[in-house]
């Protein structure tokens, strides 16, 4: 049976994400992504200390998308090793799951 699947990921900002976020939701490869603005980021690239601003963006799938998400994640964000966590809930509200299945059953 299908399960739901958080893709958690960051952005240069809000405007990416949505695009990014709206591309994969008309290709019902997601049901929905959610971007929070305003997150500060402080991380190791390259041998050095990096300070930013991103975007936080959570996507809604299911587990069976996991591979094509991921795919077209990578091959659409702009960064160069974006970074993508699936994270697998221990179960759902059984209406959510239903709309999340219902909006990705075309792929």
């Amino acid at each position: 049976m299908e399960r739901p699947l958080l893709v958690y990921t960051t952005f240069p900002d809000v405007d990416t994400g949505l695009a990014i976020g709206e591309s994969l939701v008309r290709d019902g490869l997601i049901a929905c992504i959610n971007v929070l603005p305003g997150m500060r980021s402080i991380y190791a690239w390259k041998g050095a200390v990096e300070r930013g601003e991103e975007a936080v963006g959570i996507l809604k799938t299911r587990t069976g998308l996991r591979d094509r998400v991921h795919e077209a994640l990578k091959d659409r964000h702009p960064y160069e090793t974006p970074v993508i966590f699936f994270i697998e809930p221990a179960g759902a509200d059984a209406a959510t799951l239903g709309w999340l299945l219902a909006e990705t059953a075309g792929c």
